[in-house]
């Protein structure tokens, strides 16, 4: 009897291990234990990081840690010297990703010395953004501009029910801006109308898909490319994006033909790959709370900023001084109903939908978070959204998957405008100045952002 309850532990304490590292079939997490012997130094960070992301560090006065080094690679080399194959490898949380069909290599690695069970990752050195009650303003005059700079064709209303139209004709259109956009592939946007400028100006500055490991992402899903053309579309009379002077990163970190929480870490990969060039902003209009495997699904309670692995990653990234702008998720009149991972991190922008005249789409997913903070962060238009679609003709599309990229254009403008302000500060300016800042709800967050408005503010502030 003794032997069979010892091995009966045995076994539970194997599941357990089992289900916390198996991450999809034949895929585990290997976290390790720290990051000796891989020659490199925080005293160099030109090693490991662009010169445009150490710049925004300084100008930030944002440390360089051992956690922006890279993995040591000695330890990866072992791993693929047991029979895995490396799929993915995050030095923020110094774990890596693999597979392998053979389930008897992970005890072989979970023996290594340098390797450590996976229990919990790391968290993000942040602060809970949500601001106190908002008194009123003083009396904001927003410059008004001249004519705008734009014919945004279908595209009109979704530019001007956030007022960036206003700082597009003021000459801010996201020019100089990086924008690296996360999503499931960018079909042909090497060759569609909307994209034309981004290919005869250089404003596609790089593509990588950290799903097949491989250069290639245009012949992928067609859902990014309809969330860039939000942003960087621009085909005057029929749809210019709302910052169609910005440069783009396109990574591919969604596999659209399944649903498993290896993406979260795909995900991951991708926002230390940007941190590493620079970018100003991320967008992505993913979100995660249930999967095919479902013990590995999210639990409402799990959506406070500091559970889903995503959302430890995103703010993460927004400690960098990344501003991260995030899809609150198309859960509203599911059972779900809440904003998804990595909406619910607190120093993220996560944006729901309305419709044209600004009242809630029904798909828009609602706060609160479970510890009790305002998402979303703010709304735009989501419900007939115009983008760009595979047949070259501009159409209507549905999700906060479009008022997402809307948002992060504008918010991309808004920083080209006021350079000096942190992330954290402009996200600050962007709810303080929104419709429903001074009664902010569980469904609109603090309302639509005026991001006229926005300006105003932040330019009072340097009087």
């Amino acid at each position: 009897m003794k032997r069979s309850i010892a091995f009966l532990a045995a076994l539970l304490i194997s599941f357990g291990l089992f289900s916390q590292t198996q991450i999809k079939p034949n895929i585990y997490i290997v976290k390790f234990k720290d990051k000796k012997n891989n020659g490199y130094s925080i005293e160099k960070p030109e090693q490991f990081l662009s010169d445009r992301a150490i710049e925004r560090r300084k100008t930030r006065k944002i440390a360089v840690t051992e956690q922006d080094m890279p993995v040591t690679q000695t330890y990866l080399n072992e791993l693929k010297s047991l029979g895995f194959e490396i799929y993915a490898v995050s030095k923020w949380m110094n774990l890596a990703v693999v597979y392998s069909e053979n389930p008897d290599l992970y005890a072989k690695a979970s023996a290594l010395e340098f390797v450590e069970p996976y229990n919990t990752i790391p968290k993000a050195d942040a602060k809970k953004t949500e601001p106190e009650k908002f008194k009123k303003l003083k009396k904001l005059s927003a410059t008004k501009g001249e004519k705008s700079a734009f014919d945004y064709g279908k595209g009109k209303n979704q530019a001007e029910m956030l007022k960036v139209d206003v700082l597009h004709s003021l000459g801010f259109t996201g020019k100089g801006m990086q924008i690296a956009v996360l999503d499931a592939g960018f079909y042909h946007v090497n060759e569609l109308p909307s994209f034309e400028t981004l290919h005869k100006n250089n404003q596609i500055l790089g593509i990588r898909d950290f799903v097949a490991r491989d250069g290639e992402v245009y012949e992928d899903d067609t859902h990014g490319m309809m969330v860039l053309s939000c942003i960087g579309g621009n085909m005057p009379g029929e749809l210019v994006g709302t910052a169609p002077d910005a440069e783009f990163y396109l990574l591919r970190t969604e596999d659209e033909a399944s649903e498993y929480i290896v993406e979260e870490y795909y995900w991951i990969a991708g926002a230390e790959y940007a941190d590493s060039l620079g970018v100003d902003l991320i967008h992505s209009s993913l979100g995660y709370n249930d999967f095919d495997d479902k013990i590995h699904s999210h639990k409402y309670e799990d959506m406070n900023g500091d559970t889903a692995p995503i959302s430890i990653a995103a703010d993460i990234a927004a400690s960098k001084g990344i501003f991260v702008v995030t899809s609150a998720g198309n859960e509203g009149n599911d059972p779900w109903h809440y904003v998804s991972a990595p909406a619910d991190a607190d120093n993220v922008l996560a944006v729901g939908s309305v419709t044209a005249i600004g009242t809630i789409s029904d798909f828009s997913s609602r706060g609160p978070t479970a510890d009790g903070r305002i998402k979303p962060d703010g709304m735009a238009q989501g419900s007939f959204a115009k983008v760009q679609s595979s047949s070259g003709k501009i159409t209507s599309s549905f999700g906060t998957s479009f008022s997402g990229p809307i948002l992060a254009g504008a918010v991309a403008c808004l920083w080209q405008a006021n350079p000096e302000f942190t992330n954290i500060e402009i996200i600050d300016a962007v709810r303080r100045t929104a419709s429903l800042a001074l009664e902010p709800n569980a469904d609109y967050g603090f309302g639509i952002p005026n991001l006229a408005l926005a300006d105003a503010y932040l330019k009072s502030l340097k009087k």
